[in-house]
């Protein structure tokens, strides 16, 4: 398989799983496109192997696996000055043999990608297959970081930023920590369902919500659950604002990728926040045409 392929398999990946991002990463020129359809990729690889049906020493096993390819990539070390983002170009010919490694390998090459990051996702996953819950919300940053921010900082890689830009690393995560936030409590059912908690059992007390309720709908409930929804929705608003800062010190097209995504999500957020009874009753999510109208607006360079 040649990079050309390679990336149109990463590509398709995205294309096909990546239900919210993809509206972004279509804004991307195509050298950004395709580094960050590689990306993806294989942090979908990677989530897939957390989600799975193996055993957890498997799966641990296999998350080790794929920490190790990653960072073999990392350890070749940055791209030179000269090089240059490219569709296809000579790998070497002991280089990795699958069509996600062979594309992220040509993204270390070409852009400044921290690929130490993947293996703070493979911290969080390593956590979700050990049942690991969080007392306290710093507890749950640290695993939002892992998972989400680790994404925004890789991204950034691809991006780049604007000259003089302070700080980008820090808001990029910043803005991952915000959309961890939007999945955890778009996913409260079907997380509990697979005995996994990610909202702080101090908050959790603090509104007198008993784990046990995220599974099904009760309306005695109801009222403790919509005031912790609330209490997380704008926890994670503030989060938004900060990440959102970001935009200015990118590129207009990487601003849009960044904004489309960010603005589907907090679009999103606000559904749950009006409707916090219906994370119990399904996923929540915006149709095609409300997402596609948020990529337009980020386009035009207006923050959806």
């Amino acid at each position: 398989m040649d990079l050309t392929e390679a990336y149109r398999e990463c590509e398709r990946i995205t294309w096909s799983q990546a239900r919210n991002f993809a509206y972004g990463i279509r804004l991307l020129p195509p050298a950004k496109r395709r580094g960050l359809a590689a990306i993806y990729a294989f942090a979908r690889r990677i989530d897939d192997i957390g989600d799975g049906t193996m055993p957890a020493e498997q799966k641990v096993a296999d998350l080790g696996q794929a920490r190790r390819a990653v960072l073999d990539l990392g350890a070749a070390g940055p791209p030179s000055a000269a090089s240059t983002p490219s569709a296809a170009g000579p790998l070497p010919a002991s280089g990795p043999a699958d069509p996600v490694l062979i594309a992220l390998a040509a993204v270390q090459r070409d852009f400044p990608v921290p690929m130490e990051a993947f293996s703070e996702l493979i911290d969080g996953c390593v956590a979700d297959v050990r049942g690991t819950s969080y007392e306290t919300f710093d507890d749950l940053l640290w695993y939002c970081r892992c998972v989400a921010g680790s994404i925004g900082r890789l991204s950034l890689g691809i991006f780049g930023t604007r000259p003089n830009a302070r700080h980008a690393a820090e808001l990029a995560d910043s803005l991952g920590v915000a959309l961890q936030i939007t999945n955890i409590l778009r996913d409260i059912r079907e997380d509990y369902a697979s005995g996994r908690v990610y909202l702080p059992a101090e908050d959790l007390a603090k509104f007198e919500v008993d784990p046990a309720a995220l599974a099904a709908p009760d309306p005695s409930a109801m009222v403790g659950l919509a005031r912790l929804i609330e209490f997380e929705a704008e926890r994670a608003r503030d989060w938004y604002a900060t990440g959102l800062r970001l935009l200015p010190m990118l590129d207009r097209r990487s601003a849009a990728c960044t904004g489309a995504m960010a603005g589907i999500y907090r679009r999103l957020l606000e559904r749950i926040a009006a409707q916090p009874a219906a994370v119990l009753h399904g996923r929540m999510s915006l149709s095609g045409r409300e997402k596609a109208m948020v990529a337009v607006k980020a386009l035009a360079g207006r923050i959806p």
